[in-house]
């Protein structure tokens, strides 16, 4: 059921800044900022080889992310994305399982243009855990 890891989410006040560290000192590609209003984030990505890093910034004062920097000032990371063949089948074994899916169960599309869900992060040791259609 679970896929490859798709990207790694760092949160931070300023993303394009952060992805800019990573071009220069690891020669990533990096992608453009996009908004992304229905999540409250800004994304930009660093491709590396094997997979991407995620720099998310606050798209105004309700994002998600701006509640996270307020405890971790310096940022940090935010969730680990895992890639599922079939979202909605996952979802429903994870909820079968015990597993919470955060907000209303309903896939939204993500930064990749393909369907997301996030999972509690108290389901799994901690850390808040995103699933992408493949």
């Amino acid at each position: 059921m679970l896929g490859r890891l798709n990207h790694v989410a760092i949160a931070t006040k300023d993303a394009i800044k952060a992805a800019r560290i990573y071009g220069a000192a690891f020669g990533a590609q990096i992608s453009e900022a996009v908004a992304l209003p229905e999540h409250g984030v800004t994304t930009v990505f660093a491709t590396l080889p094997n997979t991407k890093i995620e720099f998310i910034e606050p798209l105004g004062e309700t994002s998600p992310i701006a509640k996270f920097l307020e405890r971790n000032a310096d940022g940090g990371i935010h969730h680990v994305c895992y890639e599922v063949v079939d979202i909605i089948a996952s979802r429903d074994t994870l909820v079968k399982e015990g597993a919470r899916i955060l907000g209303d169960g309903v896939p939204k599309i993500g930064a990749h243009g393909k369907p997301v869900l996030f999972l509690h992060p108290k389901d799994f040791s901690g850390a808040l855990v995103e699933i992408e259609q493949a």
